[in-house]
């Protein structure tokens, strides 16, 4: 090079490693400015600084009030349509008459399905506890349901006493006559309450993820702030989990309504993942309300219903141990614990829930 190209070169080089060095910088104080907002925030707690802490929480329940009052006030017309079908709900409810039979068949439907949504929440948010109210609840529910179409031949359980116990009708019931349609049919309503419960649980993180990508600001959440990272080191990602989140991730993001129905109508312990993708690209809600909705409160509820149900029901299962034993050479060894182990759970099952809880009756 000529020295006059030289010397044009390496102010040019300067000018882009001062520029680097300023990008740089900026960045550290960026997230230098983030930590202290962070700490500050940490520390605003009514044991440390009360005055303070309940000073922001007035301005903030004011400035709540302000803006549900204005958007109250913008859809003044469902809320007179609400507040007239409330009225009328509860005069009929207080009223005596021959319409308290259909006021109470409403109420106990009410109060059963808030019931479930209420556990399909709570599965799903777990509050820290990773309560897992299916395993708990609605699987065990479903089964003293199939153990019961099957011992009784039927499932037209009288109500009363069903759901609270399951008694067998007093005409019986016809052998063959049950089917795994009409049990999943009698577990329906209950389990896709659950399912629509989780849907609903599902919320908190997409609405963290949308209010941090709006305001700008970091949210205090460990999962957020794993999200960030993982969208930080994309291309350097290695291990099989970050790849399986990043696969979440791009799904949703370029696939859209179908890519979050997707995730959602499998069992899927990364669709925390799927809601902060949403949140954070500003997925319109109902888009990703809708999706998780229809995945978790229909697809993935029947393939738990029908799973659970094949499990415990008896004729299904022999044609399944008979297969196995139908497997050449390992078939009859693996045959007879198979059997002997789903016999003693549904006989645990029964005699526990059954006898002890639902006492049905030949």
């Amino acid at each position: 090079l000529d020295p006059n190209g030289a010397s044009c070169e390496q102010p040019q080089k300067r000018a882009g490693a001062k520029e680097k060095q300023n990008g740089k910088s900026a960045d550290s104080s960026v997230r230098e400015r983030r930590q202290r907002d962070k700490e500050e925030r940490l520390s605003l707690v009514v044991w440390k600084r009360p005055v303070t802490t309940l000073h922001y929480f007035l301005l903030e329940t004011l400035i709540k009030l302000k803006e549900w009052t204005f958007k109250l006030w913008q859809r003044r017309g469902i809320v007179f349509l609400v507040l007239v079908l409330c009225s009328l709900f509860s005069f009929a409810y207080s009223t005596e008459g021959a319409h308290q039979q259909y006021v109470d068949y409403l109420e106990k439907k009410f109060l059963w399905c808030a019931y479930w949504v209420g556990l399909g929440i709570l599965s799903s948010v777990g509050l820290g506890t990773g309560l897992h109210t299916f395993l708990l609840y609605l699987g065990p529910h479903i089964a003293s349901v199939t153990l019961a179409a099957y011992e009784c031949g039927s499932t037209d359980f009288p109500e009363p006493p069903y759901p609270d116990q399951i008694v067998c009708p007093q005409g019986g019931g016809v052998d063959g006559s049950v089917s795994l349609l009409s049990i999943m049919s009698k577990v329906r309503l209950e389990a896709c309450m659950w399912g629509a419960g989780t849907a609903i649980g599902e919320l908190p993180p997409y609405f963290m993820a949308r209010a941090a990508r709006q305001s700008g600001a970091d949210p205090d959440d460990e999962d957020y702030e794993e999200f960030e990272e993982m969208l930080e080191q994309a291309e350097g990602a290695q291990d099989f989990v970050t790849r399986a989140k990043l696969g979440v991730q791009h799904m949703v993001q370029k696939v859209g309504f179908f890519g979050i129905l997707a995730c959602a109508s499998i069992p899927n312990p990364l669709f925390d993942l799927a809601g902060i993708t949403c949140g954070h690209f500003l997925v319109p809600f109902w888009t990703f309300f809708g999706a998780t909705l229809i995945g978790k409160a229909i697809i993935k509820m029947h393939i738990q219903k029908l799973f659970v149900i094949i499990t415990f029901s008896k004729h299904i299962v022999e044609q399944m141990v008979s297969l196995i034993g139908s497997v050449p050479k390992v078939g009859p060894s693996l045959q007879k614990p198979f059997s002997q182990y789903l016999e003693a759970q549904r006989n645990k099952l029964h005699h526990s829930s059954l006898l002890g809880k639902c006492n049905v009756r030949n």
